[in-house]
């Protein structure tokens, strides 16, 4: 059945993602907008239900991002981020016991001192409310589904998905036609690994000059804390157990607001033993003893996880294309040794809208933003890159106890001569290609929960608040279900049931199936972290987006 043309609407801008990078970059067009008395017509389109309701991390936030775009958020007594660190602290951790690290030996870029904890989903929430109250247009709950064209390959907007298709492909009842929403220049902030980024990377070259990039895993518990365990504004961060030396990552513990305590792990995604589950490591990391007794009291009230973009500096691809730009964890601008993104994701947006503004104002469209892509490794965003530039890339070589004593030693270099011991480093192979077969490996055994202090993936789901609407075409797509069965399964073992933390993939034993089993996708549990685009051995699975606002709906994560 031949589908009737998409209706339009033209702006100057359109971004995608309601995120801290879009955000910034609506509302500091708006802001230009008034103090040079130009009118600027902008919209902001974002696939969660609401806007925030996709937005999670730890997060410490750095302030430099809000102080640049909005000096006095500080004075807004609706402002979201109320907890100022207080109190900062490294542990090592082995399997029984662990130390602290004193913060002398950390160079001064590790410092949280004058960052503040809390949700960086409310903190997205208050940038929306601020753009709309400068004019910004948000649709909350279209999901930007295909870059549109023009005949030169000019980017020129995006359309928004159908909405009422079947799970066959037909048009049910309700069916609504998409969205076209075209724009002078469209700014793509759509986080780690977006669908849409993906392609105008291939379609453009975009990484042809850069490192490929690289990923983690956050996986991430809200609890409510008993008032004896609670102590505000503390920051913990832990590195070791239960990772083994070979399998980088670590956790957080943040305390901020009313008991709340945000605690998750992240686990970087070059890992190679095929069993290991990031969901079932954060499980395990909260029963240590130097962990475990904050949770004494305390209940469980959110959970979510999402990747995380790890490559850094070396690995930013061109930012710019004709028509548009990236911006954002959709660049690649998080500090993996400083766990943070959202500064430099609003320092981004601003930069970006800097220079479309110029470009507007000198009557020009669909060009490449080159003011943009040339400004930001000399701008704060290279300043706070550059220097942790090779602790990726040395812990991957060398594990967690000889790669972040180097990373170190480089930090402090780059901290005091403004030099680096190696360079600039390149990160290896692709994280997909890490994995080594099944055969080659001892599988790990993980123990069963306990439903107090360790969950299992549906009951920490539901705290996600995810759902999609069944009826719908899949949104995870397998290329190849042949090659599914005979690599992913044969090969490997399945990891796609370990790496994803919703139990979305199952192997399911099935007599009426050829070989006896059977790849089950339960894409209801999909909380869009996108780890199955990533890690799978042979890139086999696509992650696009689902229809309408599908998805997790976090609050206060």
């Amino acid at each position: 059945m031949a589908l009737p043309e998409r209706e339009g609407m033209d702006f100057d801008v359109v971004i995608v993602g309601a995120g801290p990078a879009g955000l910034a970059a609506a509302i500091r067009l708006k802001q230009l907008s008034a103090e040079k008395g130009e009118e600027l017509s902008v919209v902001v389109v974002e696939k969660g239900g609401e806007v925030g309701a996709h937005i999670l991390s730890g997060a410490v936030v750095d302030p430099i991002g809000l102080d640049t775009l909005l000096p006095e958020w500080r004075d807004d007594p609706d402002r979201p981020l109320k907890t100022a660190v207080e109190r900062d602290e490294f542990l090592f951790l082995t399997k029984n016991s662990g130390v602290s690290l004193p913060n002398v030996f950390f160079p001064k870029l590790l410092s949280n001192h004058g960052n503040f904890v809390g949700s960086l989903s409310n903190t997205v929430k208050w940038l929306g409310a601020k753009a709309e109250g400068l004019g910004v247009e948000i649709y909350p709950g279209f999901p930007a589904s295909e870059v549109l064209y023009d005949e030169r390959g000019t980017v020129t907007g995006i359309a928004t998905g159908d909405l009422g298709i079947s799970r066959t492909g037909e048009p049910r009842d309700d069916f609504t036609r998409g969205m076209e929403l075209r724009a002078k220049y469209t700014v793509f902030g759509e986080g780690a690994r977006g669908s849409l980024t993906k392609t105008l990377i291939d379609k453009f070259g975009l990484n042809r000059s850069s490192d490929h990039q690289k990923y983690g895993l956050g996986v991430k518990e809200l609890w409510q804390l008993s008032p004896d365990k609670f102590e505000p504004g503390l920051v913990q961060h832990t590195m070791g157990w239960p990772l083994p030396n070979k399998a980088g990552g670590g956790s957080w513990l943040y305390h901020f607001d009313d008991r709340l305590l945000s605690v998750g792990f992240v686990t970087h995604l070059n890992y190679e033993n095929p069993t290991l589950s990031p969901f079932e490591e954060f499980q395990r990391f909260k029963t240590h003893p130097m962990i475990r007794d904050v949770f004494e009291g305390a209940k469980r009230i959110g959970y979510g996880a999402r990747a995380i973009m790890e490559g850094g500096w070396q690995s930013v691809p061109k930012l710019v294309f004709p028509g548009g730009c990236l911006v954002g964890d959709s660049a690649g601008f998080v500090n993996v040794p400083r766990i943070k993104g959202s500064h430099n994701a609003i320092l981004s947006g601003i930069q970006a809208a800097d220079a479309i503004f110029d470009a507007l104002v000198a009557g020009r469209q669909g060009d490449e933003l080159t003011a943009y892509e040339e400004g930001w490794r000399d701008s704060p965003i290279g300043r706070d890159l550059k220097p942790v530039r090779n602790v990726k890339p040395l812990w991957s070589k060398y594990g967690t106890l000889v790669g972040i004593g180097l990373g170190g030693l480089d930090m402090w270099m780059n901290s005091i001569a403004n030099a680096s011991l190696f360079g600039t480093l390149g990160h290896g192979r692709p994280d997909h290609a890490c994995l080594k077969p099944l055969a080659e490996v001892k599988p790990i055994t993980y123990p069963k929960p306990d439903g107090k202090l360790t969950f299992d993936r549906l009951s920490s789901v539901y705290l996600s608040n995810t759902n999609h609407e069944e009826d719908q075409p899949p949104h995870l797509k397998v290329k190849d279900m042949g090659l599914q069965k005979t690599s992913e399964h044969d090969v490997y073992g399945g990891p796609s049931s370990r790496y994803c933390p919703a139990g979305v993939y199952e192997w399911v034993e099935d007599a009426a199936a050829s070989d006896g089993v059977r790849f089950q996708i339960n894409a209801q549990n999909c909380v869009h972290c996108k780890t199955c685009d990533i890690k799978d051995p042979n890139q086999n699975i696509n992650w696009v987006t689902p229809e309408g606002p599908g998805g997790p709906n976090y609050t206060n994560l």
